[in-house]
């Protein structure tokens, strides 16, 4: 009798078990290691942006900026209230300046970064830097020339759970692309810029 109860028991306390943490995974992006009803920031996520950058040539009196926007995929690992991941994202933008006889754009970029924050339920604020790359090119007289260089990034930025699977985002970005020999201009450029842009991702 003494081992029906306890088997007993021990099934109940199975199923229990079970139905608490179907119930932690039927509300969505719940996690096991946070607190019933907390929001999670773990796992994959793909979505667009949409910005506007400005900066300035080395060696050159342009300040090429436009508009930008692209996509960015990323994975955040989350222990409680600190979230941890990376992302990474292409940019198509606008950004062009002419001065005199010399015209330059930046046509893309793109990041691979590290980011780091912390999160009130919801509400993530987040630090982030890493890897740069993207295309500077130089037109004078007819003549065109481009570069693709590598450089680096660091930004800040916060974003909000807003629906299930769905945020929003606001972030700023400091990229310096490095310099380049460019034969049209007889000198070495690169491309240093402000970026702050708006996004939207999806939680999977």
């Amino acid at each position: 009798m003494t081992r029906l109860v306890l088997r007993v028991l021990a099934l109940l306390v199975l199923a229990w078990t079970t139905s608490a943490a179907a119930a932690d995974l039927n509300y969505g992006r719940y996690t096991v290691n946070q607190p019933l009803n907390a929001y999670s920031w773990a796992g994959p996520y793909l979505g667009g942006n949409l910005g506007y950058g400005w900066g300035s040539v080395d060696n050159n009196p342009t300040k090429p900026s436009g508009f930008a926007g692209g996509v960015q995929a990323g994975y955040n690992f989350q222990n409680g209230p600190w979230v941890f991941g990376l992302e990474g994202d292409i940019q198509a933008t606008a950004a062009d300046d002419t001065f005199a006889p010399w015209k330059f754009s930046n046509p893309w970029f793109g990041t691979l970064r590290g980011r780091g924050g912390y999160a009130f339920n919801n509400v993530l604020f987040y630090v982030t830097g890493g890897l740069a790359f993207g295309e500077l090119r130089a037109e004078t007289f007819g003549l065109s020339e481009s570069h693709t260089s590598a450089g680096w990034t660091v930004g800040a930025g916060a974003e909000m759970g807003f629906a299930p699977n769905w945020s929003a985002k606001i972030e700023y970005l400091y990229v310096d692309l490095a310099n380049s020999n460019f034969v049209v201009t007889g000198a070495s450029n690169g491309y240093r810029f402000g970026l702050i842009r708006a996004g939207i991702n999806y939680h999977f």
